[in-house]
């Protein structure tokens, strides 16, 4: 049996304003549909991956505990 080739990086989060995935910019229904496609209708939807992943918003970080503590500690300074 072959692997199937797959552009996921394991980043599974929707971007609500453009409906592509942040980590690898398919569609929910590319992602559910992706086993059953023919290889030559994956490398058709890869080659429009790299366009897509820039029309994508990256969300900011999320500010970790340690992260802030040290800015308050900056701000106490």
């Amino acid at each position: 049996m072959t692997a199937i080739e797959s552009p996921c990086i394991l980043v599974c989060s929707i971007d609500m304003k453009t409906g592509f995935c942040f980590g690898c910019g398919r569609t929910r229904e590319e992602i559910g549909a992706w086993i059953g496609m023919t290889p030559e209708t994956r490398r058709s939807v890869m080659a429009e991956l790299p366009a897509r992943l820039e029309t994508v918003e990256r969300r900011p970080r999320r500010e970790t505990r340690r992260t802030r503590m040290a800015r308050e500690r900056d701000v106490l300074s």
